[in-house]
Parts: structure tokens; sequence; C-alpha cells
């Protein structure tokens, strides 16, 4: 291809370029510290900003707003670039909050020395989120928390608090 085939033309009726940074500070130190802490008090650490949030919450604009044992809720302010080919926010972001929420529910329950992994996640999409939708808030609740298995459950709703997405999911439990 030559550099006249190139130029602009290929770009014409795109619209004006955007740029996102994300910044986070390494994870390692703050997984670490948190293999010697009991879910809840991770968490909450993360919640009152005395330690610093997971990387993917700068990523997809994800805010620890509560927790409680079995209970958190999460704020995500959905931005242009989390929009799929027709100009909607990607399912794919609400799965990844859902599955964040309902996770991090197991975590508020577990001792230190504990972990999860998700084993299967299902979501229900009910209500297309649109950019005006506005911020989504997630809750994410404990159904039962076992020694080897969790299950719990998510609700994602738009700023009009209309449900948009719901979850059932399957956690592993295991020792670190």
């Amino acid at each position: 291809m030559t550099a006249e085939l190139t130029e602009d033309t290929t770009r014409e009726g795109w619209g004006e370029a955007r740029s996102k940074v994300v910044t986070w500070h390494d994870p390692a130190p703050t997984a670490s510290l948190g293999l010697s802490m009991a879910g809840i008090d991770y968490l909450r650490a993360m919640a009152d900003g005395t330690l610093p949030p997971p990387p993917i919450s700068g990523l997809m604009e994800f805010g620890l707003v509560s927790v409680e044992p079995g209970r958190v809720v999460f704020s995500c302010q959905p931005d242009e670039s989390t929009y799929n080919p027709i100009g909607a926010i990607h399912g794919g972001l609400v799965c990844t909050l859902l599955d964040s929420v309902a996770g991090c529910a197991l975590h508020s329950t577990l001792p230190q020395g504990k972990g999860y992994t998700s084993i299967e996640i299902k979501v229900n999409y009910l209500k297309a989120v649109r950019p005006a939708s506005g911020p989504l808030l997630a809750t994410g609740t404990v159904v039962k928390s076992g020694s080897r298995v969790g299950f719990t459950e998510g609700v994602v709703t738009d700023a009009s608090g209309a449900v948009v997405a719901t979850a059932s999911s399957t956690l592993l439990v295991f020792d670190f």
C-alpha cells in the first residue's frame, strides 16, 4: 500500500479520536497483604482508601461503595470507551461488574487464608445500558457460603433505579 492510499481518506467520518489514560498501583503488595487479612477487612481497607483498589477498577470505572458481611455495592460510570458497535454499553462490562460484586460478596465472608474463583456465572440482561442510563449501581449478596463452594447473586441498576441485569454465580473456595 502506498502513502497516498493510507492518508486520512480511510478515516473520513470517523469522528474525533479519543484516548483514555488508566493508572493503578502495583497490585502485588496489596494482594500479598490481603492474604494476611479476613476478606471483610481487606475489602473495607479498599473501600476506605487504606489500600488501593485493584487495577480493573480504574480500567472499568468501578468504585467500591459499601461492604458488609455477605453484601457489597459497587458503582460504575461507563464511558464511551465501553460502547459496543451499536453505541450501547457492552454487555461484557455489565457481566464483569456482576462477576466482581458476586465474588467480592463471597470474599466478605471468608476468613484469612481463604480465596475464591468463579466457577460459573449466569447473567440475565433485562435492559440495554445506553449512554443516557447514567451511573450503574451493582449489589452482590451471598446466598450460601460453604467451606468449598459459595453461591451468590448480583443485580445492576441504572441511574433511574431500573434493573438492567441480574446474575447468579457459583464460586470455588480454596486455601491460599
